[in-house]
């Protein structure tokens, strides 16, 4: 479906791990992305955002706002697919699969501690490399060289949205078969440097209030939740509007 013209998969968790492991199967570079309102409301006027959305593989619906959107447009769809949900797990099933994994971004040293951190948890997973997100063009030559060597079947890239998915699909040419996907700052996470929303928060759908508790200095990037509102409460509108007028004119 589209919200606000951009597209949005109607996926849920067990759908979105099924689409994933047959993309690894087919052993072609794919790009997944992660999209919550902000980036969704900001792709309206930029095309290289809205370019990259639309070739992506799947496009999963990460936040509460994008599942409002769609059940006040009539299309519902069926649960948030988070960029850290997703991550995890993959995580959890990449050793009985046999997947290796690659994190690129996040401040210096994230990458490598949340690859650590997964080690405790279970032996068995493969991380075949890991680079924080903070390179210039010569080191990204090298960075891509080493992903290349190194062969993952999934690369999770921190650079937060939509620089990650614009990176993706930039540099698709020159990955190896593999699914690449934005998970935004879920390495902070995983390495324990950010804590994630209580589960009464995730509940309540109310994980952006909780980052916006914890990091004021986000307000700027929050005042595209209520432009978001507003542009999807105009659309519906005027959706209400054409269906009226189409019904009126099927009258006799």
């Amino acid at each position: 479906m589209k919200i606000l013209g951009i597209r949005v998969d109607s996926v849920d968790m067990i759908e979105s791990l099924s689409r994933i492991a047959e993309l690894i199967k087919s052993k072609k570079p794919s790009q997944v992305v992660t999209l919550n309102a902000e980036i969704l409301y900001n792709a309206q006027d930029d095309e290289k955002t809205k370019t990259v959305i639309e070739h992506a593989a799947m496009v999963t619906p990460d936040g509460a706002g994008i599942l409002w959107a769609a059940s006040k447009l009539g299309h519902p769809l069926k649960e948030r697919v988070t960029g850290i949900d997703l991550l995890q797990e993959l995580c959890r099933q990449a050793p009985y699969n046999g997947w290796k994994l690659y994190f690129l971004g996040a401040a210096p040293q994230v990458a490598q501690t949340a690859a650590a951190k997964l080690r405790e948890q279970n032996n068995s997973i493969q991380i075949v490399g890991t680079h924080d997100g903070y390179f210039n063009k010569e080191e990204e030559k090298n960075i891509l060289a080493d992903i290349a060597d190194k062969k993952p079947d999934l690369l999770f890239v921190a650079m937060g949205a939509p620089r990650q998915d614009i990176w993706i699909y930039d540099h698709q040419d020159e990955l190896p078969p593999l699914v690449a996907i934005g998970v935004g700052g879920s390495l902070d996470v995983l390495a324990g440097i950010v804590k994630r929303a209580p589960a009464s928060f995730q509940r309540l759908k109310l994980e952006w209030l909780w980052r916006l508790l914890k990091q004021p200095s986000r307000i700027g990037r929050m005042m595209a939740l209520p432009k978001f509102v507003i542009a999807v409460n105009k659309s519906r509108r005027k959706s209400q509007k054409i269906q009226a007028e189409m019904k009126r004119r099927r009258l006799p």
